[in-house]
């Protein structure tokens, strides 16, 4: 089994129970998740940033899933919003499919390549030993 990720929070930065200033990753096979935006399975753009951030959420589960881990092993988050949208409607979102798992994060205010799309998600996760 792969050790555990370890979250490196330096006491002179800030700290949010959200997120972790850095996360130490065990090696191993690594997953590199491309951008997952708000689509459903037919490549239906859900409406509203909400229902798009957990959608995209619900893909990224669904890439680890198949190469075999999960967001307990989700390293690093890329978010990119569309400049126009409010990003604490996407932050609330997060939390109902995410929960309180804290990972590094990084958000970036930019419209998705996908004309429509509010939010595109990418990760970086370790993949556990069998």
């Amino acid at each position: 089994m792969t050790k555990s990720l370890t979250p490196v929070d330096p006491p002179q930065l800030f700290s949010n129970p959200a997120f972790t200033q850095g996360m130490i990753v065990p090696s191993g096979p690594t997953l590199f998740v491309g951008g997952q935006n708000g689509a459903d399975a037919d490549g239906t753009l859900l409406d509203g940033l909400g229902a798009q951030t957990e959608q995209a959420l619900r893909n990224l589960l669904a890439v680890l899933a198949e190469a075999g881990t999960d967001a307990d092993h989700v390293a690093k988050l890329t978010i990119y919003l569309d400049p126009s949208v409010d990003p604490s409607e996407g932050y609330a979102a997060t939390a109902s499919v995410w929960g309180g798992r804290r990972t590094a994060v990084t958000v970036v205010a930019v419209a998705p390549a996908r004309p429509g799309a509010l939010v595109e998600i990418d990760a970086v996760a370790a993949i556990p030993s069998p």
